[in-house]
């Protein structure tokens, strides 16, 4: 079966995928949420990644990050992820895979699409009814936005100071926005590999056809 071509846009998000093998639980508890969170914390810095949106559901992982040159999503997802499998299986004596295969990603357009993907990251654990209001959500970036909490693990979303001219006026903005529209059309995020205007996914899809399988990194012109 051929390699999937894995490419990095500096200039544009990259929204990462995991899910549990089969649909299973990857987290079972708050410990395990917590403890793949300082996963992610802790190899963050090493490989040059900027993470923007997060939110971790119970059987997958929803990750949207903001690449630099230097950046180096592949290994930074597999130190995370195969760190945090030796933990479950010790923890809950597993045998076999936790994670369905290697993770999705999805280019994300950063002039018009980048805070519509974060909307639709910080809004899964409403859509998966586990919560009524996203703020009730523990394990996600939303607070940071709509409330302005403290968390190590964000790097501001680079379109978020167009929001308002003051943190109060930005905060009720972005929480306005999310709340607008609570379900969101999934098709619109699922089954692509770029997400964004007409141009932008066709100046990708050329980008990709000249590039090698391996992954890589480019500008947007």
């Amino acid at each position: 079966m051929p390699r999937i071509r894995r490419i990095i846009v500096v200039g544009a998000g990259l929204h990462v995928m995991c899910r549990g093998n089969g649909k299973q639980f990857v987290f079972h508890c708050w410990e395990d949420k917590r403890h793949y969170y300082k996963l992610l914390l802790e190899h963050r810095a090493n490989n040059f990644i900027k993470i923007l949106h997060y939110c971790l559901m119970n059987n997958h992982v929803h990750l949207l990050l903001w690449p630099q040159m230097e950046s180096n999503v592949a290994l930074f997802m597999q130190k995370v992820n195969l760190s945090y499998m030796q933990y479950f299986r010790k923890r809950y004596g597993l045998i076999g895979h936790l994670w369905q295969g290697r993770y999705k990603s999805i280019i994300v357009d950063s002039e018009n699409y980048l805070v519509q993907c974060g909307k639709y990251v910080e809004l899964n654990p409403v859509r998966g009814e586990l919560v009524s209001y996203p703020e009730e959500y523990g394990f996600s970036s939303y607070n940071v936005y709509a409330a302005g909490k403290k968390d190590p693990l964000v790097s501001m979303d680079p379109l978020y100071e167009r929001l308002g001219s003051d943190p109060a006026a930005r905060q009720r903005t972005y929480s306005d926005f999310v709340l607008d529209s609570r379900v969101m059309n999934q098709k619109s995020f699922s089954r692509r590999t770029i997400l964004g205007s007409e141009d932008f996914v066709e100046r990708m899809k050329e980008k990709i056809k000249q590039l090698p399988l391996d992954q890589m990194v480019c500008g947007v012109p």
